[in-house]
């Protein structure tokens, strides 16, 4: 599956562990429920940590462990199912998470302009060629009408010369 974060191919360093598989030596990603019944050894660990989290999971969840986790992949799985677009803006302007948001299932290069702007910065995509038209779908849009907290000015902001408005934290 190409992986593509922040806008360029990218090995992916993570190794997708099963429920029952031993974790090996280096980054890993789990599931929700293993992360969710395992999460203080999980976090103790030297290695990095991701979780992949279902779009029909509360993010909250995952508040206390933020800091700590080095990926949320956030899944989509079919491409009419935007919960996780919700659950990125939540990680990202009320939670404050900083590490890889990753968009993982069902993820079209024609979803990727948004994706990014609801804070994803990685993409495993299905097909290579989505990945490889990546750039173009980035760039097809100039001006946006909805705030987020990608820091891109609106238009309206445009027009009334405003820098944008700043994420909400809380």
């Amino acid at each position: 599956m190409p992986l593509v974060k922040n806008g360029a191919p990218a090995e992916d360093l993570f190794t997708t562990v099963a429920d029952d598989a031993a974790l090996p030596d280096g980054p890993v990603l789990v599931s929700a429920e293993r992360f969710l019944k395992e999460a203080d050894a999980l976090v103790a660990r030297n290695d990095e940590i991701g979780v992949l989290w279902p779009n029909s999971k509360d993010v909250a969840e995952l508040k206390p462990y933020l800091s700590r986790l080095s990926v949320v992949a956030l899944t989509f799985p079919k491409f009419r199912d935007g919960r996780a677009y919700s659950q990125a803006r939540l990680l990202r302007e009320r939670y404050g998470f900083k590490g890889e948001l990753r968009a993982v299932g069902n993820v079209l290069r024609d979803q990727a302009l948004m994706m990014t702007r609801a804070g994803f910065d990685a993409f495993a995509f299905e097909k290579a060629a989505d990945a490889e038209a990546f750039g173009k779908a980035l760039a097809t849009y100039s001006h946006f009408y909805q705030p987020t907290g990608d820091g891109r000015a609106t238009a309206r902001d445009a027009r009334t010369g405003h820098a944008g408005l700043a994420p909400v934290e809380g």
